[in-house]
């Protein structure tokens, strides 16, 4: 079934974002910018959460999340322990919805067109996690990179 495939990868790479974000030593450093690198660490994890929580929570979920997100990348100096707080809500509100998706859920058009097309949820839900991975990387880079 796909929905366990989903739920196995969303949980195994939203649980390195958080890894990702616990590795840095300077706590400084997750909001650092240098030259090329315009988003800090800290704001990729904000957007990441953001995402999620808006596209999965809310449209799949009807949770009451509303989404900000020019915070996402406007905030600053949020704690290491509040950044992997939201990220550790983020795994179990994911896993609860994806947990309660049927298969013919995933077949059914996404409500929203966030790609400036219609889709089924369980081709956005794939996006979404490749959207995930773009940005994991790029913190990982950024850890490697600024956390010095």
């Amino acid at each position: 079934m796909i929905t366990e495939s989903l739920r196995s990868l969303y949980n195994r790479d939203l649980s390195k974002l958080k890894t990702e974000i616990e590795a840095y030593q300077n706590e400084e450093n997750l909001w650092k910018i240098d030259k090329n690198i315009a988003n800090s660490a800290g704001n990729l994890c904000l957007h990441l959460v953001g995402n999620l929580n808006h596209f999965i929570g809310k449209e799949l979920g009807n949770t009451d999340y509303v989404r900000q997100r020019d915070l996402e990348f406007s905030l600053k100096n949020i704690p290491k322990i509040e950044l992997i707080e939201k990220v550790h809500a983020t795994i179990t509100m994911v896993d609860a919805i994806l947990n309660r998706l049927s298969e013919e859920d995933l077949k059914k058009e996404y409500p929203l067109e966030p790609l400036g097309y219609k889709m089924t949820t369980d081709y956005f839900l794939i996006h979404l996690i490749a959207h995930l991975d773009y940005h994991l990387g790029q913190i990982n880079y950024h850890r490697r990179l600024l956390d010095l």
